[in-house]
């Protein structure tokens, strides 16, 4: 993980979380779903993680994420290139019901630049989103 606390991640409206670490060359921007949508969703059943090289613009569809509840899609909250994929969670999708801001994380992207991050919201503007 990147050793930030969920304090200093950025949120998207669409219930992504993002925490940023410095990289050779740019970032690395973990990427996973907040404890809201989590709660929202139920218990996740089954997660379709996105391929390890893939480009991606932001808005495209990343992976998948089915619950008990519903079926959903998670969007990239920015451009990059994934780089790792959270495979433990195709055998233990409950890893993101349990711990969703840490262990549940979903896949990482290399950036070379923060710009797109300008306008996603702090953890105090996420709450007041969420409620």
């Amino acid at each position: 993980m990147s050793g930030l606390n969920p304090s200093e991640y950025k949120y998207t409206e669409s219930h992504e979380w993002l925490a940023v670490a410095p990289a050779e060359g740019g970032y690395v921007i973990t990427v996973g779903i907040t404890d809201f949508a989590q709660q929202s969703l139920g218990d996740v059943v089954y997660l379709e993680l996105p391929e390890v090289g893939e480009n991606i613009s932001k808005g495209d569809e990343v992976a998948v994420i089915e619950s008990v509840k519903a079926a959903g899609e998670i969007n990239s909250p920015i451009d990059g290139e994934v780089i790792e994929v959270n495979e433990p969670l195709a055998e233990s999708p409950e890893t993101v019901n349990e711990d969703a801001l840490g262990a549940g994380w979903i896949f990482k992207l290399k950036v070379s630049s923060l710009e797109q991050l300008e306008g996603l919201m702090s953890e105090g503007e996420y709450q007041s989103h969420a409620e």
